[in-house]
């Protein structure tokens, strides 16, 4: 479909179904992830309702009735669903198919997800004994080491320099909805990045390189498939009381400590391998509260250093 065509030449004769099949199509470079997340989400929550619909025949109503009904269940998801379906008709709009969005849902695209849980030090060490004994590593790195899920599947041996006590993020193994492995190069320059590992971590690496790990350089860190972990990472938080957790809180968990011993935005940053400061800055809490521990303890350094007071001569 070109977007040559003029509103009034075809607008009326479009379906939504169609162009919205068009517009991914001609989406360029997106992961196949990213594409399998839009399809789900136009067949799941969008097309039911829009599918058959004339582009521009969709109205402003319609789409607020359409979001606040899956807002009521799924919020999240309605967040995405409406970025989406935003995205989609911000499109149509630019190749004149339609003379303006539907999409006028104030906040809609807003993601209102109640803040992640966060692990102790303590019940990190529990989890990754919970673990099978091959992928304790996997906890310890995410949490650690601040890695994502697909950080820790594509670490390979090569990528571990004991000498310096560092590790380099080079790749990343995924897996799609429909059960593909994906391994590629971090999506965004700053993911691509070298951290120091922390010394009480480095025994535990050594060993489980020794015996776990291949001595080829290409050879898996963590050589596990994403159902293995999950099911592994299911049993591990039910044993130590926390379903709550995702493996992702692990990294969560890391950063929040991070943050928690005065670490910068920048440094915290560099080290997650986040690309803008947005993500970054959901760490600043746990800065503040460094930053009170701080306040209490210079106050106490000032009271340790005011001469004592003379007693009143009565």
């Amino acid at each position: 479909m070109s977007n040559n065509v003029s509103l009034s030449d075809h607008s009326s004769a479009i379906r939504f179904d169609e162009y919205a099949e068009d517009w991914i199509g001609s989406r360029v470079g997106l992961a196949e992830r990213t594409i399998e997340l839009y399809r789900w989400l136009l067949g799941k929550h969008i097309g039911p309702i829009f599918n058959d619909r004339i582009l521009g025949s969709i109205t402003p109503p319609e789409v607020r009735h359409w979001h606040s009904g899956v807002a009521s269940d799924h919020p999240t998801t309605a967040a995405k669903a409406y970025r989406l379906l935003s995205s989609i008709m911000r499109t149509a709009v630019s190749g004149e198919f339609i003379s303006r969005t539907p999409c006028q849902v104030g906040g809609a695209a807003a993601e209102d997800a109640p803040e992640r849980p966060v692990a102790t030090v303590g019940e990190v060490d529990a989890l990754a004994s919970a673990m099978p004994p091959n992928l304790s590593m996997a906890v310890l790195l995410a949490s650690w080491c601040q890695l994502r899920r697909g950080e820790v599947r594509g670490l390979r041996r090569s990528d571990i320099d004991l000498g310096e006590g560092t590790l380099t993020v080079n790749s990343t193994r995924t897996t799609t909805m429909s059960g593909n492995t994906v391994v590629k190069e971090p999506k965004t320059r700053a993911g691509r990045r070298t951290i120091a590992i922390p010394p009480h971590i480095l025994e535990p690496l050594v060993a489980h390189l020794d015996a776990y790990v291949g001595k080829e350089p290409t050879d898996l860190v963590v050589a596990v498939s994403n159902q293995a972990l999950s099911r592994a990472w299911s049993l591990a938080r039910m044993e130590i009381n926390r379903p709550d957790l995702r493996f992702h809180d692990l990294r969560h968990s890391g950063l929040t400590w991070s943050a928690a011993t005065g670490a910068s935005i920048a440094e915290l940053m560099r080290r997650a391998g986040h690309a803008s400061l947005t993500a970054a800055l959901r760490y600043q809490h746990a800065t503040d509260d460094r930053d009170r521990v701080l306040a209490q303890a210079l106050a106490s350094l000032a009271m340790s250093h005011q001469p004592p007071t003379e007693p009143s001569s009565g």
